[in-house]
C-alpha cells in the first residue's frame, strides 16, 4: 500500500468503504497527535481529525500527487485545525491550555518511567515554543516527515523550513536548559 494512496483511490473511485477504514486506522493517532501539536487539546484535536476524515469521505477530494499521501492528508487536517482556530477566535472563544498530563503506572519500571518523564518534559517546552516551532518539530521529528513535506503541510518554501527547523531546535534547547534539563540526554 504506496503510503495510503491505494486505499484512497479504492474508496474514491470504485467505492470500496475499506479503503477508508483502513485510511482512518493507520492514519488517526497521528493525525490527532499532530492536530494536538497545533490546537493544544486532545479533545478538539480528536474532534478536527474526525472532520478531517469526513470531508474525506464526503467531499473526496483528488489528491494532486505531489507528494505522499499522509502529507495531503496532514495538509488538509491542518487546513482544518486552522479554520476552528479562525472560527474560534471570531467568537472570542478563550481555549484553555490546562490540559491534564498523563502520568505513568506505578508498576511500570523506573526505566520506562524515566524515559515518559523525559517525553513529557520535551512535550511541555514545545509547549512554550511558538506554533511554527512546535509544527516543525513535531512534523519532522515526531512524525519522521522530511523538510520537504513538512513544507508542503506547512506552506512554506523548503529553505524556510530548514532555517525554521534549525531556530526551533535552538528554541527547545533553551527552554530545555531554562527547565534545567540536559538535552543531550533526552
Amino acid at each position: 500500500m504506496d503510503n495510503g494512496a491505494s486505499s484512497y483511490r479504492r474508496f474514491r473511485d470504485d467505492g470500496d468503504e475499506s479503503g477508508l477504514v483502513e485510511l482512518i486506522r493507520d492514519y488517526k493517532d497521528g493525525l490527532i497527535l499532530y492536530l494536538t501539536s497545533i490546537v493544544g487539546n486532545i479533545q478538539t484535536a480528536e474532534e478536527l481529525a474526525e472532520d478531517t476524515f469526513v470531508l474525506l469521505g464526503t467531499k473526496k477530494p483528488k489528491d494532486k500527487g505531489k507528494g505522499s499521501f499522509k502529507t495531503w492528508l496532514y495538509t488538509i487536517g491542518r487546513n482544518v485545525a486552522i479554520d476552528h482556530l479562525r472560527k474560534c477566535r471570531r467568537q472570542a472563544f478563550v481555549s484553555l491550555d490546562d490540559s491534564a498530563e498523563l502520568i505513568s503506572e506505578e508498576e511500570e519500571v523506573e526505566r520506562i518511567y524515566l524515559r515518559k518523564e523525559q517525553q513529557i518534559t520535551v512535550h511541555r517546552a514545545m509547549r512554550k515554543l511558538s506554533p511554527d516551532h512546535r509544527q516543525v518539530l513535531w512534523l519532522v521529528y515526531f512524525e519522521e516527515l522530511t523538510c520537504r513535506e513538512a513544507a508542503i503541510i506547512m506552506h512554506k518554501s523548503l529553505r524556510s523550513v530548514e532555517s525554521l527547523l534549525y531556530r526551533a531546535k535552538k528554541s527547545l534547547r533553551a527552554q530545555l536548559e531554562t527547565e534545567g534539563y540536559d538535552y543531550e540526554k533526552l
